[in-house]
């Protein structure tokens, strides 16, 4: 008889303290100005979910369409609205009947948007591209990731949330880029000459590129076939801002002194 009094007391205790928490919970929601999702949006909400989607989604596409990138004006927007439409479908599956307010963690709804970012992850690794030591779409992979958590944001109904990361998102990719191409950092480059391998040609370019500022380090040689000639390559480092343009210079000069076979850029692009 005392167990079963005490298992009933204990389980008394836990539905009120529960109660409890939820007001509690509630009432911070009430008082920071946050709005939950909303069990029964109407097809207002939801108008206004998909169109502010699409706004976001193509203020942020624009600038990569623009440039001539990948994922441009209309994926981005795709993107976008399929994140929002899974999410606004997770809302309106919230308010199945027969279910008991404690049942939305059984039902896992969150698994749709999960899902979405799981599938924009494939999409986002696709679009980052090597060629060699050349790195590109990683920029583009993370316009697309940012665009679907906007996307799941404003399909969720949270609006401001939803709005104010597009507009970081356009500050970042539009108004950053200015400050970002002008900052000095490393560049690099594979030069291949043709040469004599019996000659100094090795340590004579490293000192050349050196008198103009530029760094040269010797990586390997490549006998030609049936010819006293042999291909060397060497990598070229110098550090100037995006603004400054390709090295024609440091080509000039050793174009000058020797048969150029090939420069290829290593850097990173977006």
């Amino acid at each position: 008889m005392p167990s079963r009094f005490n298992a009933r007391y204990r389980d008394t205790l836990a539905d009120l303290l529960q109660e409890d928490l939820s007001q509690v919970d509630f009432s911070l929601r009430a008082e920071s100005g946050l709005k939950s999702m909303p069990l029964h949006p109407t097809w207002q909400d939801i108008a206004i979910r998909l169109l502010l989607t699409m706004i976001a989604s193509a203020a942020i596409g624009l600038d990569r369409g623009a440039q001539g990138h990948a994922a441009g004006l209309r994926t981005t927007i795709l993107v976008g609205l399929a994140a929002s439409i899974a999410m606004i479908q997770a809302n309106i599956l919230l308010s199945i009947g027969g279910k008991t307010p404690g049942s939305f963690g059984v039902m896992d709804l969150m698994r749709m948007p999960l899902g979405i970012l799981t599938g924009v992850g494939f999409i986002g690794g696709g679009t980052i591209l090597r060629r060699g030591d050349l790195v590109t779409g990683v920029t583009t992979a993370a316009t697309l990731w940012a665009t679907t958590v906007i996307g799941l944001c404003l399909g969720g109904g949270q609006l401001i949330l939803g709005v104010a990361g597009t507009i970081l998102a356009v500050v970042t990719l539009w108004l950053l880029k200015w400050f970002d191409i002008r900052i000095p950092r490393e560049h690099r480059a594979i030069l291949v000459i043709q040469a004599d391998p019996a000659s100094s040609s090795a340590s004579d370019l490293v000192d050349l590129v050196g008198s103009a500022g530029y760094k040269a380090k010797f990586r390997r040689q490549t006998r030609i076939d049936e010819t006293q000639q042999a291909k060397l390559s060497f990598e070229i480092s110098w550090r100037r801002p995006d603004t400054a343009g390709p090295p024609l210079d440091v080509i000039q000069m050793v174009g000058k002194h020797y048969p150029i076979v090939s420069f290829e850029l290593t850097l990173e692009s977006g």
